[in-house]
């Protein structure tokens, strides 16, 4: 799929979605403190897959491929404003504008995160119409992928452990999500979808690593949110455990992993050209040197 056309659909699923939710009779503060935590888009890496994935595997019912991608990413928006809160990462700064908690204060942040996690299952729920097997499908593979014990809360749990597992911790904090948007994609095109969870989880630990090398080399103006959070927040990362080279390897590796786990599927050539292509963008250029 291309990437104008997936970014199209994916706004545009947002944009619907949250305009539910912010009409005349929404608590006005409220409704722009969830609009504030989806908009401006980040990369939208998630949803992305969740259409990538669709597309590989015929994306016949588009109608719900596009709310399992919208739903994956308020989920992931969600866990933003919860994860910066004061009572967790205390950050600021979120994608170049002020975090949720800072501009509109804590309670309206706890209750934007909540909001956006009914939302994400409202918006699979109204696809109903088109499928309602799959979207069933869908909603339990989202269910799971963020919460108990496996999902993005379980891995906010570990942060509150003494010493937490790394690799249980990064799969549950990060890529659980992915591993649910890969899963999410081939079900919403009606493909099996268990054997796409290796594909997101390898994404999704690769993109943490990158998260990592990222914490340590790049600016917050870069960015667009706080630097240096793992080392004040005594956080596990890759880079303390393996080092800049080591992690920039095992980045490299894992994108290798990712585009040769691929299940079979019509479009398995094209989508691994994608998952190579997006090494250049979870690495960042200050590290490409690291590489060799």
């Amino acid at each position: 799929m291309a990437a104008d056309e997936a970014s199209h659909r994916i706004e545009e699923a947002l944009t619907r979605a949250l305009s539910r939710v912010a009409g005349p009779s929404a608590p006005p503060k409220l409704a722009a403190a969830l609009m504030h935590a989806v908009f401006p888009a980040g990369q939208r890496i998630r949803p992305r897959l969740t259409l990538s994935v669709a597309a590989a595997c015929g994306d016949d019912q588009p109608i719900v491929s596009s709310a399992a991608a919208a739903a994956i990413e308020l989920l992931h928006c969600a866990s933003l404003v919860h994860d910066d809160m004061p009572c967790f990462d205390n950050a600021g700064l979120r994608r170049g504008q002020p975090s949720v908690h800072a501009a509109y204060g804590e309670p309206l942040a706890l209750l934007a995160g909540d909001g956006l996690i009914v939302l994400g299952f409202e918006t699979v729920a109204l696809a109903a119409v088109a499928d309602p097997l799959r979207t069933a499908a869908v909603s339990l593979i989202v269910a799971r992928a963020v919460g108990m014990p496996h999902g993005i809360v379980a891995g906010q749990g570990w942060e509150s452990e003494p010493s937490p597992d790394l690799v249980l911790y990064q799969r549950a904090k990060t890529g659980s999500l992915f591993a649910g948007a890969a899963m999410a994609g081939a079900a919403a095109a009606g493909h099996p979808a268990d054997g796409w969870g290796r594909l997101g989880y390898l994404l999704g630990e690769a993109y943490q690593v990158a998260d990592d090398i990222r914490d340590v080399m790049c600016s917050e103006a870069d960015l667009g949110k706080p630097v240096g959070q793992d080392e004040a927040l005594g956080r596990p990362s890759a880079v303390q455990e393996l080092g800049l080279r080591g992690a920039t390897r095992k980045l490299m590796g894992l994108i290798e992993d990712a585009a040769d786990s691929l299940p079979a599927c019509p479009g398995a050539v094209s989508l691994k050209a994608q998952i190579r292509a997006q090494a250049s963008r979870f690495l960042p250029k200050e590290a490409a040197q690291h590489a060799a």
